[in-house]
């Protein structure tokens, strides 16, 4: 079993996106029950929370339902908990680094996975619904090379 944990500031966002993205495409692929996806925040200004309904709108319209996610904050366990445990952004990146202790997890951007590797899914919470497709767009990109990496690993 693959564990892999997304994490973006509040959890509310990006991180469900790609965690629901994720599931669409592990099932796509025939690997749900060969991984195991889960999403975190940095903050804990939303925990116990939905997504964002803009954020779960903007899934919906490209067919993922990610309304039964409820946002949590990353806990020191997740080091050890998690395969890889990926960053929306570099400021996620640089917090985990100093929130988690060292473990077992492969921790990267999301779209180090992609091509070219080392770019940010911009935070879309503050933004226009053009932000959240943005956002989502690269989700994808990321997801899907995300995913590639995995399958060839198992």
């Amino acid at each position: 079993m693959i564990k892999v944990l997304f994490v973006c500031l509040g959890n509310i966002c990006r991180s469900p996106a790609a965690e629901g993205f994720f599931r669409r495409e592990a099932k796509r692929r025939r690997l749900e029950d060969r991984v195991a996806i889960d999403s975190a925040a940095i903050g804990a200004w939303h925990v116990g929370e939905p997504p964002d309904r803009r954020a779960q709108s903007a899934c919906l319209r490209r067919g993922v339902d990610i309304a039964s996610q409820r946002a949590r904050r990353i806990a020191p366990s997740d080091a050890d908990a998690f395969d890889y445990i990926v960053a929306m952004d570099s400021a996620i990146l640089e917090a985990l680094a100093s929130e988690l202790p060292a473990g077992r997890a492969e921790t990267k951007l999301l779209l180090d996975y992609a091509t070219p590797p080392g770019r940010d899914v911009p935070d879309p919470y503050y933004g226009t619904a053009d932000d959240f497709e943005l956002m989502l767009d690269l989700v994808e990109e990321g997801v899907e090379a995300l995913v590639s990496e995995i399958e060839r690993r198992l």
